[in-house]
């Protein structure tokens, strides 16, 4: 029987002990791509008891930022805030964009259904996080961008003309707008927040920005009309689309990024359009035709394309 030397053993032991916290990131990862998910089918059922797609935003906004906050301010996160234009500037920018990201994917479920809305909002990410880099950094798309952005432009035109919808072109169209913007909005906060600013931690910045964000939404929110049915489902529904798709899954991705390869960064964001579309089709009737199938696909591909690409560089340069 061959032995093992000392080395060899230290190294596989290493070896287990990083990949445990690897795999719990995975998971939570995961997890929060799931919770996700289950947003966009919770908001269409809110809007289909009668709750303005407005006041869902709004609502989602505002109850995922006070309770955010609160557990902040239980911890004491908040009393070490940096007092600096920098911070103000990005609190601004994050409460817009956080504001204009909900309000056009709620406008987006009341449009065109729930898969094909979330599989747009998060497929076009890609190709506006790459544009605005090239833009950012004034280069043209290397090959590298290519790879994410070329299978994206691909399942979203199959999305877009292919899709199982029972709606007229011009709905269709206002629908996959909303969408797009929904998905524009998001890159920009990829990009507003590459750097962080010294002092501001990622949940800070997510749960302040979210309550900014509703309280820029309260007024216009307010003329509409917030009014909810007051019946216990609809009641249970609403805190459950602040608390589950929003809190939980930001607590468990921003858990799960301190440990998580590149790779298993990009499960988060497949797993919610994913999930969004099963459970629409399994509560909401939707359905996917065959070039819809083959659109989600491209898009998975080009989600996953960029963190597999640098996760294989890694292994060939050890």
């Amino acid at each position: 029987m061959p032995s093992t030397s000392p080395g060899a053993s230290a190294r596989a032991a290493s070896s287990a002990s990083s990949a445990a916290p690897a795999r719990r990131g995975l998971a939570l990862l995961a997890a929060a791509g799931v919770l996700w998910g289950m947003g966009g089918p919770a908001g269409h059922l809110l809007q289909s008891a009668g709750v303005a797609p407005l006041a869902v935003a709004t609502y989602r906004l505002l109850i995922a930022g006070l309770l955010i906050s609160a557990f902040l301010a239980a911890t004491g996160a908040l009393r070490r805030l940096p007092r600096s234009r920098a911070f103000a500037v990005r609190l601004a920018a994050n409460a817009v964009l956080h504001a204009v990201f909900q309000l056009l994917y709620f406008a987006s479920l009341a449009l065109i259904p729930v898969g094909l809305a979330t599989l747009v909002k998060i497929g076009s990410v890609p190709v506006f996080v790459a544009v605005g880099v090239c833009l950012l950094a004034r280069r043209r798309p290397g090959a590298r961008l290519a790879v994410s952005v070329l299978p994206a432009v691909a399942g979203l035109a199959l999305l877009a003309g292919f899709p199982s919808v029972d709606a007229s072109p011009a709905r269709l169209a206002a629908g996959l707008a909303c969408a797009l913007g929904a998905g524009l909005a998001f890159s920009m906060m990829t990009l507003v927040n590459r750097r962080p600013v010294e002092g501001l931690p990622p949940l800070v910045n997510v749960g302040l920005g979210m309550l900014a964000g509703s309280l820029l939404l309260l007024p216009a929110g307010l003329a509409a009309g917030m009014a909810v049915p007051a019946r216990p489902d609809t009641l249970a529904l609403l805190a459950f689309l602040g608390l589950v798709p929003t809190v939980l899954a930001y607590l468990a991705y921003f858990r799960g990024l301190q440990s998580a390869s590149d790779a298993g960064a990009a499960v988060g964001t497949l797993a919610e359009p994913m999930t969004a579309a099963v459970l629409s089709a399994l509560f909401l009737g939707e359905r996917m035709t065959v070039p819809g199938l083959v659109g989600t696909a491209l898009l998975a591909v080009s989600m996953s394309a960029e963190p597999v690409m640098d996760a294989v560089r890694r292994r060939l340069r050890r």
